[in-house]
């Protein structure tokens, strides 16, 4: 698809690529409908939970060091300071780094919704520069301020010339998607709109998008073997760093959903290869993941090497786990970039997916195809395996763990992994985004699911004591009983 830089709103992924947010079918269904673009939404009567987009954007552009964020919104919204506050300097810290990075907000109110702010926000910006002196200024807009007009990009524009640092608007009105991984694009565009510049040359630097670079160390050993050094993106990364990422040799993703418009953007704009794979969790994705990178940037035979020095150590461990955490009936509730993935790694470890469930879904990523891990399920999954696209929907999840009864959860949010444990199932949060990263990952995760697995009397006691809201007759209910639009595929109906 073709991105424009010069305009700085981006079109939420609805529109750009036909995500949805409900769904209830089966993978040979939504393969299908992917494929053909006969994909609809279904819409809910009654929705209990979602996220911001605003949130993910700004996480995300709060991880670079050294940078405000200038939050035209009222005082609530910039809550999401507070919390990444405290995680972002605790990760730069651990990397014996300091990071400067703040959120101010205009606190826009009643007065200000009537007769605008604007020289209010204009005054702001100036102090904001005065006080912390940030190597670049995001100017942010707000539900409130977006619905009463207020021009943050004449302003931005405005002010190019009178700071010495970039001013670059960022539109993360909220109430424009519901799918919150829309905020990840809207990151990346201001970050491509006014952070990166052309290259000059090239650097042996692969860039690699992800969320909170727990393996940095592993990953940077993993990739000195083949002569090139990571630029992880964007925490703890400067401004400085960013403006160079049209100079690397690719760039990789960590997951799929959060790195889709960068990883084109770039591959467009500039020329950078976008390593398009499964993603890089259990041993299959590892290895698929690898060897495109090896492809990419002309070390098949190094990265053929090391697959086979790290199969020897690790893969008879993996099978010796195996023996036991076969049969093992499974529900996954994750956002796309893992429900898929996961579901393919516990299929390799020999579990059963009974059920998965993803926050949302995108039929297509900015490239215009499907995402690969629902490909690659389609060839190694059954078929009639069961899907939904359920939004957080907690009250959906519990349903479905109530009629499938599966040995196991596993779940990215931990809000739905404390219900499960509520209704006595064993429950795993599978919060680090390389928990099942590589060889090693992939071995330690399958030893966390046998421990899980073992290890039952917490869920059974605080079951035991806890009383739930839901009735006899939700658990009765099909999931998508309150779903409307129903999906029309080869003449049958969902």
């Amino acid at each position: 698809m073709p991105f424009n830089f010069n305009n700085s709103n981006v079109g939420p992924r609805e529109t750009r690529l036909g995500s949805i947010t409900g769904y209830a079918g089966d993978l040979e269904n939504l393969v299908y409908c992917s494929h053909n673009g006969s994909l609809k939404n279904k819409e809910r009567c009654f929705s209990q939970s979602s996220s911001c987009l605003s949130g993910c954007a700004l996480s995300q552009l709060l991880g670079i060091r050294n940078i405000a964020i200038i939050y035209h919104a009222p005082s609530g919204c910039a809550t999401i300071a507070e919390g990444a506050n405290i995680t972002l300097g605790q990760l730069a810290a651990r990397i014996n780094k300091t990071t400067n990075s703040v959120v101010v907000s205009t606190d826009l109110d009643e007065n200000d919704t009537v007769f605008g702010a604007i020289e209010s926000l204009r005054k702001i910006i100036k102090h904001t520069y005065d006080t912390y002196h940030p190597d670049a200024m995001f100017v942010s807009s707000s539900c409130v301020s977006g619905v009463i007009g207020e021009n943050i990009d004449d302003l931005s524009e405005e002010l190019k010339d009178e700071y010495p640092v970039p001013v670059i608007p960022v539109h993360c009105e909220g109430f424009k998607s519901r799918i919150w991984a829309s905020g990840f694009d809207i990151s990346d565009h201001a970050v491509m709109q006014g952070i990166v510049k052309p290259p000059k040359g090239k650097r042996p630097v692969i860039n690699f998008k992800n969320f909170f670079e727990s393996a940095r160390p592993q990953i940077t050993k993993l990739f000195a073997e083949f002569g090139v050094a990571p630029q992880f993106l964007y925490l703890n990364s400067t401004v400085e760093e960013l403006s160079h990422i049209s100079e690397s040799l690719a760039t990789v993703c960590i997951c799929g959903t959060l790195g889709t418009y960068l990883g084109n953007a770039l591959e467009e704009k500039y020329g950078v290869p976008y390593v398009r794979t499964i993603n890089p969790n259990g041993i299959a994705g590892f290895e698929t993941w690898l060897r495109k990178i090896g492809e990419t940037i002309g070390k098949q035979k190094e990265v053929e090497a090391y697959i086979e020095k790290q199969r020897a150590v690790y893969i008879p461990q993996i099978e010796e786990v195996k023996k036991e955490l076969r049969g093992l009936r499974c529900v996954i509730g994750m956002g796309p970039g893992y429900t898929y993935e996961v579901t393919r790694v516990l299929q390799e470890l020999g579990m059963e997916v009974v059920w998965a469930l993803a926050w949302h879904y995108d039929y297509k990523y900015d490239n215009g195809q499907v995402p690969p891990a629902l490909d690659y399920l389609q060839k190694t999954a059954p078929k009639d395996m069961k899907l939904s696209i359920s939004d957080q929907q907690n009250y959906e999840v519990m349903n479905i763990l109530n009629r499938y009864k599966p040995d196991l959860y596993f779940s990215r949010h931990p809000g739905s992994t404390v219900w499960a444990i509520k209704q006595g199932y064993a429950a795993l949060f599978v919060a680090d985004e390389y928990m099942i990263f590589g060889y090693e990952g992939t071995l330690s995760f399958a030893k966390t699911i046998l421990d899980t697995i073992k290890n039952r009397s917490f869920e059974k006691n605080l079951a035991s004591r806890i009383k739930l809201p839901y009735t006899k007759w939700w658990y009765e209910q099909n999931i998508d009983k309150f779903m409307t639009i129903s999906q029309t595929t080869n003449g049958t109906n969902n």
